[in-house]
């Protein structure tokens, strides 16, 4: 995920307007040193007493928490949308992910299993599961009350406390998701620091600190992996994407578009797993890119391209975009920044790139689709796997032999087979290279929010 950055800053407060319009949202203080030092204090004393609370009764908790989510999910929803720019379906359903993610590990936890040890039959062997202590969880502005539920949920079910910063561009909204599940839990719990790259520093940081968790951009990613090393906390990171969809010989061309379309618009590009790069085989490449064109013509004409989250993001879109047209890249459609208030930038489609141009190698965060023509599904393999990022990527084909290789060669933690956002509840991936580390979702991240202790109990010889 692309590198935060607020609408404007000062040294004590974030202000923030709306994406959409360039209206003010609000400002927001930023946590002091002094504050972020305590709310660490108070999660460590409160620590003990957490870890020592019944499973089942942490779920309880969750559970309660999750119910006034739901309650409150019309005012979440309103503030994502005029905080972040995603449209109000798209927000609403992410409170309401966060909300199913929250039932979901406050179920899971209490039934996480240890594992027992074939030692002598006088003695017990077992390897227990057992949480790590202070999580400091940092969470981007795309899809941040789903991303905060997931890693705050699991965290908590597993016995650890939490202090949350949310992303500096969208610190009302994370404020508020602090506000209604810490009324369900008891004090020192979870808490929520705002601020910058500064304050999430301090926070990870700290020597306090026993586990990290961090979705976001890897140039931050990287610099909270320099930090942790220092301290010894345990880390989960997932972070930035250059993910590349491939489109095969024989597909059905209109289809292909549409998926093409949906991977790299959707959210205005704003998403971790979106259409970064396109490979499309030579046979079909001329009608792809028609139908391509047509579709981003489209969704530009149905208003269905939600702004970038704000002026310093569109601005990072379109350099570029203007870097790829200087060195010979053609916008079919798009590649101009409206006129008007807010930071909308429009569905563009891109050809004539070529591999070393910066919208090919780098995460562009942004509507943008650039399309290379390759020689065959092989060519197209190779580009799509030279790349220093591993998240996803996606694949077109209606041959099950490349589904096979794809699967097999591409480096990354998950791989789509002709849907580019298809996949199955639970499912939790490991991103490679640049993308990060660890599982960041599904049943295994509980795995990550805790530490296994290997028991050996028998007693003494010859002892009633």
């Amino acid at each position: 995920m692309h590198q935060s950055n607020t609408s404007a800053t000062s040294e004590s407060e974030l202000h923030i307007t709306n994406p959409s319009d360039g209206t003010s949202v609000g400002s927001a203080a930023i946590t002091s040193e002094r504050e972020i030092r305590a709310c660490v204090q108070r999660a460590r004393e409160a620590w003990p007493a957490w870890r020592a609370t019944p499973p089942a009764q942490r779920g309880q908790a969750l559970r309660a928490a999750a119910r006034a989510l739901a309650e409150h999910e019309a005012e979440v929803a309103d503030l994502h949308h005029r905080e972040t720019g995603r449209d109000l379906e798209g927000a609403l359903g992410g409170v309401r992910a966060a909300v199913d993610t929250l039932l979901q590990y406050s179920e899971l936890a209490p039934v996480h299993r240890g594992r027992s040890l074939l030692g002598p039959g006088t003695a017990l062997d077992v390897m227990r599961p057992e949480p790590r202590g202070v999580a400091a969880i940092v969470t981007p502005w795309n899809d941040p009350v789903a991303v905060s539920a997931g890693l705050i949920g699991a965290a908590l079910a597993m016995g650890n406390t939490v202090v949350h910063k949310p992303s500096e561009r969208c610190p009302h909204l994370g404020a508020l998701l602090g506000a209604v599940l810490g009324e369900h839990l008891p004090a020192g719990v979870l808490a929520t620091v705002t601020g910058g790259a500064r304050e999430g520093e301090m926070l990870v940081g700290s020597m306090e600190i026993d586990l990290v968790a961090h979705v976001g951009s890897t140039h931050a990613g990287e610099r909270i992996a320099r930090s942790v090393a220092l301290t010894g906390a345990h880390l989960v990171r997932e972070n930035g994407g250059n993910d590349a969809l491939i489109v095969d010989a024989g597909v059905p061309v209109p289809w292909a578009a549409e998926q093409a379309a949906i991977g790299a618009f959707t959210n205005g590009g704003q998403i971790c797993t979106s259409v970064e790069r396109i490979f499309v085989h030579r046979d079909v490449a001329e009608a792809f890119v028609e139908a391509l064109a047509a579709e981003a013509e489209r969704w530009n004409a149905e208003g269905r391209v939600v702004p970038l989250v704000d002026e310093r993001m569109r601005e990072s879109v379109h350099d570029q975009v203007r870097a790829a047209a200087d060195r010979g890249a053609r916008a079919l459609v798009g590649g101009v920044v409206p006129e008007g208030p807010g930071s909308a930038y429009p569905a563009t489609v891109l050809v004539d790139v070529t591999p070393e141009m910066t919208v090919m190698r780098e995460e562009t965060f942004g509507p943008v689709a650039p399309v290379m023509v390759v020689a065959d599904f092989a060519e197209g393999l190779e580009r799509a796997s030279a790349d220093e990022y591993g998240l996803s990527a996606s694949v077109l084909t209606p041959r099950l032999d490349h589904a096979h290789e794809a699967i097999d060669r591409l480096a990354v933690g998950t791989v789509k087979i002709n849907h580019v956002f298809g996949g199955a509840p639970g499912g939790a991936a490991q991103p490679r290279g640049r993308s990060g580390a660890g599982f960041g979702y599904g049943p295994e991240l509980l795995d990550e929010m805790s530490t296994v202790k290997v028991a050996h109990l028998e007693a003494i010889p010859g002892a009633e």
